[in-house]
Protein backbone atom coordinates (compact mmCIF):
# COMPACT_ATOMS: atom_id res chain seq x y z
CA UNK A 1 0.00 0.00 0.00
CA UNK A 2 2.65 2.16 0.60
CA UNK A 3 5.21 1.26 -2.24
CA UNK A 4 5.86 4.78 -4.40
CA UNK A 5 4.90 4.78 -8.01
CA UNK A 6 8.98 5.53 -8.47
CA UNK A 7 9.55 1.61 -7.34
CA UNK A 8 6.76 0.00 -9.43
CA UNK A 9 8.09 1.91 -12.69
CA UNK A 10 11.55 1.22 -12.43
CA UNK A 11 11.06 -2.39 -11.39
CA UNK A 12 8.62 -2.82 -14.85
CA UNK A 13 11.66 -1.74 -16.52
CA UNK A 14 13.34 2.32 -17.05
CA UNK A 15 15.04 3.32 -20.87
CA UNK A 16 16.75 6.42 -22.31
CA UNK A 17 13.79 6.57 -23.97
CA UNK A 18 11.57 7.30 -20.85
CA UNK A 19 14.25 9.65 -19.71
CA UNK A 20 14.15 12.01 -22.43
CA UNK A 21 10.38 12.31 -21.94
CA UNK A 22 10.43 12.81 -18.27
CA UNK A 23 13.48 15.22 -18.91
CA UNK A 24 11.61 17.24 -21.34
CA UNK A 25 8.19 17.12 -19.23
CA UNK A 26 10.31 18.08 -16.18
CA UNK A 27 12.05 21.04 -17.98
CA UNK A 28 8.54 22.56 -19.10
CA UNK A 29 6.85 21.93 -16.09
CA UNK A 30 10.22 24.07 -13.96
CA UNK A 31 9.67 26.85 -16.53
CA UNK A 32 6.24 27.26 -15.43
CA UNK A 33 6.67 26.54 -11.76
CA UNK A 34 9.39 29.18 -11.18
CA UNK A 35 7.41 32.53 -11.37
CA UNK A 36 4.72 30.84 -9.40
CA UNK A 37 7.12 29.62 -6.60
CA UNK A 38 8.22 33.14 -5.90
CA UNK A 39 4.80 34.93 -6.52
CA UNK A 40 3.23 32.23 -4.49
CA UNK A 41 5.89 32.89 -0.93
CA UNK A 42 5.75 36.60 -1.26
CA UNK A 43 1.84 36.76 -1.42
CA UNK A 44 2.14 34.03 1.86
CA UNK A 45 3.99 37.21 3.19
CA UNK A 46 7.45 35.53 3.17
CA UNK A 47 10.36 35.80 1.07
CA UNK A 48 10.59 34.68 -2.57
CA UNK A 49 13.77 32.50 -2.47
CA UNK A 50 11.22 30.20 0.10
CA UNK A 51 8.89 29.62 -2.81
CA UNK A 52 11.83 27.86 -4.54
CA UNK A 53 13.21 25.83 -1.54
CA UNK A 54 9.22 24.53 -1.30
CA UNK A 55 9.15 23.58 -4.64
CA UNK A 56 12.45 21.73 -4.96
CA UNK A 57 13.26 19.79 -1.79
CA UNK A 58 8.83 19.04 -1.08
CA UNK A 59 8.67 18.46 -4.99
CA UNK A 60 11.79 16.53 -5.32
CA UNK A 61 9.83 14.42 -2.26
CA UNK A 62 6.43 13.66 -3.24
CA UNK A 63 7.52 12.58 -6.70
CA UNK A 64 10.39 10.37 -5.19
CA UNK A 65 8.27 8.71 -2.53
CA UNK A 66 3.86 9.46 -3.85
CA UNK A 67 1.30 6.91 -5.05
CA UNK A 68 0.83 9.29 -8.61
CA UNK A 69 3.09 8.31 -11.68
CA UNK A 70 3.12 12.02 -12.52
CA UNK A 71 1.98 14.05 -9.83
CA UNK A 72 3.68 17.41 -9.42
CA UNK A 73 3.80 19.13 -5.86
CA UNK A 74 4.92 22.31 -4.34
CA UNK A 75 3.88 25.54 -2.94
CA UNK A 76 0.08 25.71 -4.13
CA UNK A 77 -2.41 29.06 -3.90
CA UNK A 78 -4.37 27.23 -1.35
CA UNK A 79 -1.98 27.90 1.34
CA UNK A 80 -1.76 31.44 1.18
CA UNK A 81 -4.51 32.68 3.52
CA UNK A 82 -3.60 30.35 6.08
CA UNK A 83 0.40 30.47 5.64
CA UNK A 84 -0.03 34.39 5.68
CA UNK A 85 -2.01 34.59 9.19
CA UNK A 86 0.07 32.05 10.80
CA UNK A 87 3.51 34.10 9.66
CA UNK A 88 1.50 37.40 10.96
CA UNK A 89 0.64 35.94 14.44
CA UNK A 90 3.46 33.60 15.37
CA UNK A 91 6.51 34.37 12.79
CA UNK A 92 8.45 32.51 10.63
CA UNK A 93 9.31 30.52 12.86
CA UNK A 94 5.53 29.56 14.02
CA UNK A 95 5.31 28.04 10.63
CA UNK A 96 8.25 25.74 10.58
CA UNK A 97 6.60 24.14 13.55
CA UNK A 98 2.66 24.30 11.90
CA UNK A 99 4.36 22.23 8.63
CA UNK A 100 6.31 19.91 10.69
CA UNK A 101 3.36 19.20 12.84
CA UNK A 102 1.14 19.28 9.43
CA UNK A 103 3.70 16.85 7.85
CA UNK A 104 3.36 14.88 10.83
CA UNK A 105 -0.11 14.12 10.81
CA UNK A 106 -0.19 13.76 7.14
CA UNK A 107 2.26 10.66 7.64
CA UNK A 108 -0.39 9.54 10.51
CA UNK A 109 -3.73 9.67 7.84
CA UNK A 110 -1.53 7.68 5.62
CA UNK A 111 -0.53 5.22 7.90
CA UNK A 112 -4.02 4.49 9.50
CA UNK A 113 -5.38 4.33 5.49
CA UNK A 114 -7.63 7.60 6.37
CA UNK A 115 -6.83 8.43 2.30
CA UNK A 116 -9.58 6.47 0.98
CA UNK A 117 -12.11 8.46 3.23
CA UNK A 118 -10.77 11.98 1.15
CA UNK A 119 -13.44 10.78 -1.29
CA UNK A 120 -15.86 11.50 1.10
CA UNK A 121 -15.45 14.84 1.57
CA UNK A 122 -18.77 17.52 0.60
CA UNK A 123 -18.29 18.83 -2.92
CA UNK A 124 -20.30 22.54 -1.54
CA UNK A 125 -17.76 22.50 1.09
CA UNK A 126 -14.82 22.54 -1.13
CA UNK A 127 -16.27 24.10 -3.67
CA UNK A 128 -16.64 27.19 -0.92
CA UNK A 129 -13.48 27.17 0.99
CA UNK A 130 -11.57 27.44 -2.52
CA UNK A 131 -13.44 30.18 -4.04
CA UNK A 132 -12.96 32.18 -0.69
CA UNK A 133 -9.19 31.52 -1.28
CA UNK A 134 -9.77 33.02 -4.78
CA UNK A 135 -11.30 36.07 -3.34
CA UNK A 136 -8.09 36.08 -0.49
CA UNK A 137 -5.77 35.88 -2.91
CA UNK A 138 -7.03 38.87 -5.04
CA UNK A 139 -7.35 41.22 -1.97
CA UNK A 140 -3.76 40.24 -0.63
CA UNK A 141 -2.59 41.47 -4.26
CA UNK A 142 -3.62 44.65 -4.35
CA UNK A 143 -1.44 46.21 -2.52
CA UNK A 144 1.36 45.62 -5.52
CA UNK A 145 -1.24 44.98 -8.21
CA UNK A 146 -1.50 49.24 -7.48
CA UNK A 147 1.92 50.11 -6.22
CA UNK A 148 0.39 51.47 -3.19
CA UNK A 149 2.60 52.97 -0.44
CA UNK A 150 1.70 51.31 2.61
CA UNK A 151 3.52 49.16 5.36
CA UNK A 152 2.56 45.72 6.22
CA UNK A 153 -1.26 44.25 4.68
CA UNK A 154 -3.60 43.42 7.37
CA UNK A 155 -4.46 39.99 7.71
CA UNK A 156 -7.96 40.62 8.36
CA UNK A 157 -10.37 41.12 4.87
CA UNK A 158 -12.17 44.01 6.57
CA UNK A 159 -9.09 45.49 7.96
CA UNK A 160 -7.27 45.11 4.77
CA UNK A 161 -9.83 46.98 2.41
CA UNK A 162 -10.23 49.77 4.63
CA UNK A 163 -6.38 50.37 4.44
CA UNK A 164 -6.52 49.99 0.78
CA UNK A 165 -8.70 52.51 1.00
CA UNK A 166 -6.50 54.96 3.20
CA UNK A 167 -3.80 54.69 0.49
CA UNK A 168 -5.43 54.40 -2.63
CA UNK A 169 -3.87 58.15 -3.37
CA UNK A 170 -0.74 56.40 -3.42
CA UNK A 171 -1.27 54.13 -6.31
CA UNK A 172 1.62 54.52 -8.82
CA UNK A 173 0.77 54.54 -12.33
CA UNK A 174 3.64 52.26 -13.59
CA UNK A 175 2.81 49.63 -11.31
CA UNK A 176 -0.23 49.71 -12.93
CA UNK A 177 0.98 49.47 -16.42
CA UNK A 178 3.18 46.69 -15.53
CA UNK A 179 -0.20 44.98 -14.03
CA UNK A 180 -1.73 45.58 -17.12
CA UNK A 181 0.63 44.49 -19.44
CA UNK A 182 1.28 41.48 -17.33
CA UNK A 183 -2.10 40.49 -17.67
CA UNK A 184 -2.57 40.99 -21.34
CA UNK A 185 0.44 38.83 -22.34
CA UNK A 186 -0.93 35.97 -20.19
CA UNK A 187 -3.97 36.13 -21.72
CA UNK A 188 -3.11 36.81 -25.28
CA UNK A 189 -0.97 33.70 -24.76
CA UNK A 190 -3.36 31.46 -23.60
CA UNK A 191 -5.88 31.96 -26.09
CA UNK A 192 -3.09 32.21 -29.22
CA UNK A 193 -0.29 30.15 -27.78
CA UNK A 194 -1.57 28.06 -25.44
CA UNK A 195 1.40 25.90 -25.24
CA UNK A 196 4.00 28.23 -24.41
CA UNK A 197 4.68 29.05 -20.71
CA UNK A 198 2.36 32.31 -20.48
CA UNK A 199 3.44 33.19 -16.82
CA UNK A 200 7.49 33.28 -17.31
CA UNK A 201 7.22 35.13 -20.62
CA UNK A 202 4.51 37.37 -19.44
CA UNK A 203 6.92 38.42 -16.10
CA UNK A 204 10.34 38.46 -18.61
CA UNK A 205 8.35 41.16 -20.78
CA UNK A 206 7.49 43.04 -17.54
CA UNK A 207 10.83 42.91 -16.09
CA UNK A 208 12.06 43.68 -19.73
CA UNK A 209 10.11 46.83 -19.92
CA UNK A 210 10.66 47.55 -16.14
CA UNK A 211 14.30 47.73 -17.00
CA UNK A 212 14.18 49.60 -20.34
CA UNK A 213 12.77 52.47 -19.58
CA UNK A 214 13.21 52.49 -15.70
CA UNK A 215 10.07 52.63 -14.69
CA UNK A 216 9.71 53.65 -10.97
CA UNK A 217 8.30 49.99 -9.85
CA UNK A 218 9.12 48.08 -6.77
CA UNK A 219 11.07 45.19 -7.49
CA UNK A 220 11.91 41.64 -5.80
CA UNK A 221 15.50 43.55 -5.25
CA UNK A 222 14.33 46.80 -3.82
CA UNK A 223 12.07 44.86 -1.21
CA UNK A 224 13.72 41.29 -0.48
CA UNK A 225 17.51 42.34 -1.58
CA UNK A 226 19.55 39.51 -3.83
CA UNK A 227 18.20 36.03 -3.79
CA UNK A 228 20.56 33.16 -2.57
CA UNK A 229 22.56 31.09 -5.00
CA UNK A 230 22.57 27.75 -2.59
CA UNK A 231 20.24 25.46 -0.90
CA UNK A 232 19.82 26.73 2.77
CA UNK A 233 21.05 24.32 5.65
CA UNK A 234 19.44 23.10 8.04
CA UNK A 235 19.26 26.62 9.97
CA UNK A 236 15.70 27.66 10.59
CA UNK A 237 14.54 29.70 12.73
CA UNK A 238 13.80 29.90 16.43
CA UNK A 239 10.87 27.47 16.75
CA UNK A 240 8.22 28.19 19.49
CA UNK A 241 7.44 24.51 20.55
CA UNK A 242 5.42 25.99 23.97
CA UNK A 243 2.87 27.36 21.31
CA UNK A 244 2.53 23.98 19.84
CA UNK A 245 -0.95 23.97 21.13
CA UNK A 246 -2.12 27.44 20.13
CA UNK A 247 -0.39 26.51 16.33
CA UNK A 248 -2.74 23.06 15.96
CA UNK A 249 -5.56 24.18 14.27
CA UNK A 250 -3.66 25.70 11.53
CA UNK A 251 -1.42 22.63 11.16
CA UNK A 252 -4.57 20.58 10.57
CA UNK A 253 -5.87 22.83 8.26
CA UNK A 254 -2.72 22.95 6.42
CA UNK A 255 -3.02 18.86 6.56
CA UNK A 256 -6.12 19.34 5.32
CA UNK A 257 -5.38 21.12 2.11
CA UNK A 258 -2.56 18.98 1.55
CA UNK A 259 -3.89 15.82 1.50
CA UNK A 260 -7.15 17.37 -0.01
CA UNK A 261 -5.35 18.70 -2.76
CA UNK A 262 -2.98 16.06 -3.54
CA UNK A 263 -5.69 13.54 -3.74
CA UNK A 264 -7.84 15.75 -6.02
CA UNK A 265 -4.73 15.81 -8.34
CA UNK A 266 -3.39 12.77 -8.40
CA UNK A 267 -7.27 11.93 -9.10
CA UNK A 268 -6.70 14.60 -11.90
CA UNK A 269 -3.91 12.72 -12.89
CA UNK A 270 -5.11 9.57 -12.99
CA UNK A 271 -7.93 10.44 -15.56
CA UNK A 272 -5.39 12.20 -17.74
CA UNK A 273 -3.56 8.64 -18.25
CA UNK A 274 -5.56 5.87 -17.22
CA UNK A 275 -3.98 5.23 -14.35
CA UNK A 276 -4.33 4.66 -10.45
CA UNK A 277 -2.89 6.19 -7.54
CA UNK A 278 -2.12 4.70 -4.04
CA UNK A 279 -3.99 7.35 -1.80
CA UNK A 280 -2.56 6.42 1.42
CA UNK A 281 1.19 6.37 -0.13
CA UNK A 282 0.36 9.84 -1.37
CA UNK A 283 -0.45 10.78 1.73
CA UNK A 284 2.41 9.55 3.78
CA UNK A 285 4.88 11.15 0.44
CA UNK A 286 3.35 14.45 1.24
CA UNK A 287 3.48 14.20 4.96
CA UNK A 288 7.06 13.65 4.88
CA UNK A 289 7.52 16.87 1.75
CA UNK A 290 6.32 18.91 4.50
CA UNK A 291 8.52 17.89 7.28
CA UNK A 292 11.46 18.45 4.72
CA UNK A 293 10.68 21.31 3.19
CA UNK A 294 10.33 22.16 7.22
CA UNK A 295 13.36 21.38 7.66
CA UNK A 296 14.40 23.51 4.91
CA UNK A 297 13.19 26.45 6.03
CA UNK A 298 10.56 25.98 3.29
CA UNK A 299 6.37 26.58 2.98
CA UNK A 300 3.90 23.63 3.17
CA UNK A 301 3.51 21.73 0.32
CA UNK A 302 1.22 19.98 -1.65
CA UNK A 303 0.22 18.26 -5.54
CA UNK A 304 -0.69 20.84 -7.49
CA UNK A 305 -3.46 20.54 -9.97
CA UNK A 306 -2.18 23.01 -12.92
CA UNK A 307 1.80 21.85 -12.14
CA UNK A 308 0.31 18.33 -12.75
CA UNK A 309 -1.60 18.44 -15.54
CA UNK A 310 1.23 20.22 -17.77
CA UNK A 311 3.67 17.58 -16.59
CA UNK A 312 1.05 14.99 -18.32
CA UNK A 313 0.81 17.55 -21.43
CA UNK A 314 4.74 17.94 -21.71
CA UNK A 315 4.80 13.81 -22.20
CA UNK A 316 5.85 12.75 -18.59
CA UNK A 317 6.00 9.19 -18.23
CA UNK A 318 7.32 8.34 -14.50
CA UNK A 319 7.63 10.33 -11.04
CA UNK A 320 11.70 10.92 -12.57
CA UNK A 321 9.68 13.95 -14.52
CA UNK A 322 8.54 15.40 -11.00
CA UNK A 323 12.01 14.81 -9.76
CA UNK A 324 13.78 16.25 -13.01
CA UNK A 325 11.54 19.43 -12.71
CA UNK A 326 12.59 20.08 -8.82
CA UNK A 327 16.31 19.76 -10.22
CA UNK A 328 15.77 22.04 -12.99
CA UNK A 329 14.34 24.42 -10.56
CA UNK A 330 17.26 24.10 -8.42
CA UNK A 331 19.62 24.84 -11.63
CA UNK A 332 17.42 27.89 -12.47
CA UNK A 333 17.98 29.33 -9.20
CA UNK A 334 21.58 28.65 -8.78
CA UNK A 335 22.44 30.36 -12.58
CA UNK A 336 19.30 32.97 -12.19
CA UNK A 337 19.28 34.51 -8.54
CA UNK A 338 21.36 37.92 -9.56
CA UNK A 339 18.62 38.34 -12.60
CA UNK A 340 15.34 37.69 -10.55
CA UNK A 341 15.92 40.58 -8.75
CA UNK A 342 14.80 42.80 -11.35
CA UNK A 343 11.46 40.99 -11.58
CA UNK A 344 8.83 43.88 -10.61
CA UNK A 345 6.53 42.52 -8.09
CA UNK A 346 3.25 43.87 -9.95
CA UNK A 347 3.93 41.54 -12.80
CA UNK A 348 3.99 38.40 -10.24
CA UNK A 349 0.64 40.23 -9.06
CA UNK A 350 -0.99 39.64 -12.03
CA UNK A 351 0.06 36.42 -12.55
CA UNK A 352 -1.66 35.23 -9.49
CA UNK A 353 -4.86 37.34 -10.19
CA UNK A 354 -4.87 34.79 -13.27
CA UNK A 355 -4.33 31.86 -10.61
CA UNK A 356 -7.02 33.45 -8.43
CA UNK A 357 -9.63 33.78 -11.28
CA UNK A 358 -8.64 29.89 -12.75
CA UNK A 359 -8.88 28.82 -8.91
CA UNK A 360 -12.37 30.51 -8.34
CA UNK A 361 -14.22 27.81 -10.36
CA UNK A 362 -17.24 30.20 -10.55
CA UNK A 363 -18.70 27.76 -12.59
CA UNK A 364 -18.74 24.83 -10.25
CA UNK A 365 -20.23 27.92 -7.67
CA UNK A 366 -22.86 28.96 -9.76
CA UNK A 367 -23.68 25.25 -10.48
CA UNK A 368 -24.57 24.74 -6.98
CA UNK A 369 -25.97 27.76 -6.20
CA UNK A 370 -28.83 25.70 -8.08
CA UNK A 371 -28.76 22.76 -5.63
CA UNK A 372 -31.00 22.29 -3.10
CA UNK A 373 -31.08 24.49 0.30
CA UNK A 374 -28.69 22.42 2.15
CA UNK A 375 -26.06 22.64 -0.10
CA UNK A 376 -26.33 26.21 -0.99
CA UNK A 377 -26.00 26.87 2.75
CA UNK A 378 -23.12 24.64 2.82
CA UNK A 379 -21.47 26.30 0.08
CA UNK A 380 -22.07 29.82 1.15
CA UNK A 381 -21.53 29.28 4.13
CA UNK A 382 -17.85 27.64 3.95
CA UNK A 383 -17.00 31.17 0.99
CA UNK A 384 -18.10 33.68 3.52
CA UNK A 385 -16.20 32.28 6.45
CA UNK A 386 -13.01 31.93 4.59
CA UNK A 387 -13.13 35.12 3.33
CA UNK A 388 -14.02 37.08 6.48
CA UNK A 389 -13.10 34.77 9.01
CA UNK A 390 -10.81 32.02 8.78
CA UNK A 391 -9.93 28.96 6.83
CA UNK A 392 -9.88 26.95 9.68
CA UNK A 393 -13.16 28.04 11.01
CA UNK A 394 -15.09 27.79 7.50
CA UNK A 395 -13.40 24.14 7.28
CA UNK A 396 -14.54 23.28 10.71
CA UNK A 397 -18.26 24.98 10.47
CA UNK A 398 -18.65 23.74 6.12
CA UNK A 399 -18.42 19.95 7.65
CA UNK A 400 -20.32 20.30 10.99
CA UNK A 401 -23.42 22.13 8.65
CA UNK A 402 -22.48 19.35 5.81
CA UNK A 403 -23.18 16.59 8.33
CA UNK A 404 -26.22 18.24 10.08
CA UNK A 405 -27.68 18.25 6.21
CA UNK A 406 -26.50 14.87 5.53
CA UNK A 407 -28.49 13.64 8.96
CA UNK A 408 -31.15 15.67 7.99
CA UNK A 409 -31.85 13.86 4.70
CA UNK A 410 -31.51 10.92 5.95
CA UNK A 411 -33.79 11.28 9.27
CA UNK A 412 -36.06 12.62 5.91
CA UNK A 413 -35.60 9.65 4.23
CA UNK A 414 -36.21 6.99 6.98
CA UNK A 415 -40.51 6.03 7.07
CA UNK A 416 -41.85 4.34 9.86
CA UNK A 417 -45.65 3.48 8.44
CA UNK A 418 -48.25 1.47 9.49
CA UNK A 419 -47.72 -0.90 5.62
CA UNK A 420 -48.45 -4.81 6.49
CA UNK A 421 -48.44 -5.98 2.85
CA UNK A 422 -47.43 -9.85 3.30
CA UNK A 423 -43.94 -10.29 2.03
CA UNK A 424 -42.74 -13.96 1.34
CA UNK A 425 -39.00 -14.30 2.10
CA UNK A 426 -37.75 -13.10 -1.53
CA UNK A 427 -38.93 -9.93 -0.49
CA UNK A 428 -41.90 -10.50 -3.33
CA UNK A 429 -45.76 -8.88 -2.64
CA UNK A 430 -48.16 -11.28 -2.26
CA UNK A 431 -51.00 -8.48 -2.70
CA UNK A 432 -49.23 -5.18 -4.09
CA UNK A 433 -52.12 -3.58 -5.09
CA UNK A 434 -54.05 -4.60 -2.02
CA UNK A 435 -54.49 -1.14 0.28
CA UNK A 436 -52.81 -1.20 3.52
CA UNK A 437 -56.60 -0.35 5.18
CA UNK A 438 -58.03 -3.49 4.07
CA UNK A 439 -54.88 -5.67 4.75
CA UNK A 440 -54.83 -4.22 8.80
CA UNK A 441 -58.09 -5.00 8.61
CA UNK A 442 -57.72 -8.47 7.87
CA UNK A 443 -54.87 -8.77 10.92
CA UNK A 444 -55.97 -10.43 14.03
CA UNK A 445 -57.41 -8.52 17.01
CA UNK A 446 -55.40 -7.34 19.22
CA UNK A 447 -52.46 -7.52 16.56
CA UNK A 448 -50.58 -4.16 15.27
CA UNK A 449 -47.83 -3.81 12.92
CA UNK A 450 -45.47 -0.85 12.14
CA UNK A 451 -42.75 -0.72 9.24
CA UNK A 452 -39.37 0.57 9.25
CA UNK A 453 -38.17 1.88 5.76
CA UNK A 454 -34.90 3.26 5.59
CA UNK A 455 -31.41 3.15 8.35
CA UNK A 456 -32.02 3.27 11.69
CA UNK A 457 -29.53 6.18 13.08
CA UNK A 458 -29.11 8.53 15.89
CA UNK A 459 -30.93 11.37 13.33
CA UNK A 460 -34.11 9.21 13.08
CA UNK A 461 -33.94 7.24 16.17
CA UNK A 462 -36.46 9.29 17.79
CA UNK A 463 -39.14 8.49 15.40
CA UNK A 464 -40.10 5.38 17.66
CA UNK A 465 -40.83 7.72 21.32
CA UNK A 466 -44.28 8.10 20.10
CA UNK A 467 -45.01 4.94 18.67
CA UNK A 468 -47.15 2.99 20.79
CA UNK A 469 -48.60 6.65 21.17
CA UNK A 470 -51.03 6.22 18.00
CA UNK A 471 -52.75 3.27 19.00
CA UNK A 472 -56.34 3.79 20.97
CA UNK A 473 -56.12 0.58 22.67
CA UNK A 474 -53.03 -1.18 23.39
CA UNK A 475 -52.60 -4.32 21.88
CA UNK A 476 -51.51 -7.94 23.24
CA UNK A 477 -48.65 -8.54 20.48
CA UNK A 478 -47.01 -5.06 18.50
CA UNK A 479 -44.71 -6.79 15.62
CA UNK A 480 -42.12 -3.98 14.01
CA UNK A 481 -40.79 -4.98 10.32
CA UNK A 482 -37.24 -4.15 9.81
CA UNK A 483 -36.58 -5.84 6.38
CA UNK A 484 -35.77 -2.89 4.86
CA UNK A 485 -33.72 -1.22 7.51
CA UNK A 486 -29.74 -1.75 6.09
CA UNK A 487 -28.50 -0.42 8.96
CA UNK A 488 -28.66 0.57 12.95
CA UNK A 489 -26.29 2.25 15.09
CA UNK A 490 -26.08 2.63 18.99
CA UNK A 491 -28.81 5.21 18.98
CA UNK A 492 -31.14 3.45 16.80
CA UNK A 493 -30.57 0.41 19.28
CA UNK A 494 -31.73 2.25 22.22
CA UNK A 495 -34.79 3.33 20.55
CA UNK A 496 -35.45 -0.26 20.31
CA UNK A 497 -34.71 -0.60 23.77
CA UNK A 498 -36.44 1.99 25.17
CA UNK A 499 -39.51 0.83 23.01
CA UNK A 500 -39.40 -2.49 24.34
CA UNK A 501 -39.04 -1.28 27.71
CA UNK A 502 -42.06 0.65 26.94
CA UNK A 503 -44.12 -2.01 25.49
CA UNK A 504 -43.41 -4.61 28.74
CA UNK A 505 -44.65 -2.05 30.93
CA UNK A 506 -47.91 -2.07 29.09
CA UNK A 507 -48.34 -5.86 28.42
CA UNK A 508 -47.24 -5.45 24.98
CA UNK A 509 -45.31 -8.08 23.69
CA UNK A 510 -43.02 -6.85 21.33
CA UNK A 511 -41.82 -8.98 17.88
CA UNK A 512 -39.28 -7.65 15.43
CA UNK A 513 -39.20 -9.29 12.09
CA UNK A 514 -36.75 -9.23 9.15
CA UNK A 515 -33.45 -8.29 10.80
CA UNK A 516 -30.65 -7.71 8.01
CA UNK A 517 -26.95 -9.01 9.31
CA UNK A 518 -25.56 -5.73 10.21
CA UNK A 519 -28.46 -4.70 12.68
CA UNK A 520 -28.32 -8.30 13.91
CA UNK A 521 -24.79 -7.81 14.46
CA UNK A 522 -24.84 -4.74 16.58
CA UNK A 523 -28.35 -5.29 18.26
CA UNK A 524 -26.54 -9.01 19.65
CA UNK A 525 -22.97 -7.18 20.33
CA UNK A 526 -24.73 -4.64 22.42
CA UNK A 527 -26.76 -7.41 24.01
CA UNK A 528 -30.27 -6.38 23.11
CA UNK A 529 -31.37 -10.00 23.55
CA UNK A 530 -34.86 -11.98 23.36
CA UNK A 531 -36.39 -11.97 26.71
CA UNK A 532 -39.66 -11.92 27.91
CA UNK A 533 -42.01 -9.64 26.13
CA UNK A 534 -39.47 -9.27 22.95
CA UNK A 535 -38.99 -11.63 20.39
CA UNK A 536 -36.63 -11.92 16.99
CA UNK A 537 -38.33 -13.58 14.02
CA UNK A 538 -36.57 -13.97 10.29
CA UNK A 539 -39.45 -13.24 8.22
CA UNK A 540 -42.95 -11.37 8.35
CA UNK A 541 -45.46 -14.73 7.68
CA UNK A 542 -43.38 -16.19 10.96
CA UNK A 543 -43.88 -12.80 12.83
CA UNK A 544 -47.75 -13.02 12.18
CA UNK A 545 -48.22 -16.84 13.79
CA UNK A 546 -46.23 -16.13 16.91
CA UNK A 547 -48.81 -12.55 16.97
CA UNK A 548 -51.70 -14.75 16.27
CA UNK A 549 -50.41 -17.46 19.45
CA UNK A 550 -49.72 -15.08 21.77
CA UNK A 551 -52.95 -13.27 21.37
CA UNK A 552 -54.61 -16.83 21.14
CA UNK A 553 -52.80 -17.34 24.88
Amino acid sequence: MFVPKLYTVLRQGYGWSDLRADAVAGFTVAVVALPLAMALAIASGTTPEKGLYTAIVAGFLISALGGSRVQIGGPTAAFIPVVFVVIQKFGFGGLVLCTLLAGLMLIAAGLMGLGTLMKYMPQPVITGFTAGIAVSIFSSQVKDLLGLRMDAVPAEFIARWSAYAKHLGTAQPAAIALAALGMAAILALRRWRPGWPAFLIALLACTAVCVAFAMPAETIGSRFGALPTALPDFDFPRIPFERTFELLPSSFTIAFLAGVESLLSAVVADGMIGGRHRSNGELVAQGVANVGSALFGGLPATGAIARTATNVRAGARSPVAGMLHAAFLLLFMLLLAPLMRYVPLAALAAVLLVVAWNMSEYQHFRHTMSAPKGDRLVLLLTFFLTVFFDLTVAIEAGMVVAAFVFMFRMAEAVEVSSGVRLLDENGAEEDPQAADDDQRASLPRGVEVFQINGPLFFGASNRLDNLLDQFISPPKAFILRMRLVPIVDASGVHALKTLAERCRRRGIVLIISGLQPQPRRVIADMHLDEREGLHFVPDYPRALQLAESIVAD
